[in-house]
């Protein structure tokens, strides 16, 4: 798990967002909720947008790193 935080981390870092599909196919991380969870409590300001799905109805969660405090 701490491998997909370092990724999620850096993908973040880099001024992208990214969703539970986008996690998957980045690093293969199926619990993308549980590592943003790990982020927060290490100090990241991390916001979640919630966007409609494309395909079916609902939304899906979308990540977005505010800025770096730790």
């Amino acid at each position: 798990m701490n491998n997909h935080r370092t990724q999620v981390l850096n993908h973040l870092k880099q001024g992208k967002t990214l969703s539970q599909a986008e996690a998957i196919a980045l690093c293969d991380c199926y619990r993308l909720s549980a590592v943003i969870d790990r982020l927060r409590k290490q100090g990241y300001d991390i916001v979640t947008h919630n966007e409609p799905n494309l395909n079916h109805k609902g939304t899906h969660a979308r990540y977005e790193l505010m800025e770096v405090t730790a």
